[in-house]
């Protein structure tokens, strides 16, 4: 009977822990593996202050590279696991522009969001935008004009359109 509840007590430890909806993909880290579909997408390592590039490697995977600051604005961003936070053009030096933007999920229980943060004036920032796509469902979202910070989570790949 010890037993037993020795088990069913691990059992309930083991699954108040959740798994990254990908366990097999290494985190980003400066040197580790990224796919080729990943060539120049970039990426923040938690704390915010570290950023990272997928540099491509001809015809195999491309790897993580340490990104210096400041960057050119980005039109492709991986979030994972963590939340990452970036600035807009309402900030000095932004890691991405406004306008119209797609995040795909990279599994199909993943849902993809996003926090806005817009400057109104001097000083004075806006309420909070949420944006919140569906399960494995790519989430349309339009990156405010004078963003402050955006903040993207989930398992997805965030592409600037075309145009946009």
């Amino acid at each position: 009977m010890r037993r037993r509840g020795a088990l069913i007590a691990a059992a309930v430890v083991a699954l108040s822990f959740p798994v990254p909806a990908h366990a097999d993909d290494p985190v980003p880290q400066a040197g580790a593996p990224c796919p080729q579909t990943f060539a120049n997408v970039m990426t923040q390592l938690p704390g915010g202050r570290d950023f990272l590039v997928c540099q491509p490697v001809p015809d195999r995977a491309g790897n993580w590279a340490s990104v210096d600051a400041p960057f050119d604005p980005s039109s492709r961003w991986l979030s994972y696991g963590p939340e990452i936070t970036l600035h807009g053009q309402g900030f000095r030096n932004p890691n991405l522009r406004s306008g119209s933007w797609t995040a795909s999920p990279l599994d199909p229980v993943t849902v993809c969001g996003a926090d806005q943060v817009t400057v109104v004036s001097a000083g004075v920032l806006a309420p909070l935008v949420h944006s919140q796509g569906q399960p494995g469902q790519p989430l349309q979202l339009e990156v405010l004009p004078k963003l402050f910070t955006i903040t993207l989570s989930g398992n997805c790949l965030w592409s600037e359109d075309q145009g946009g």
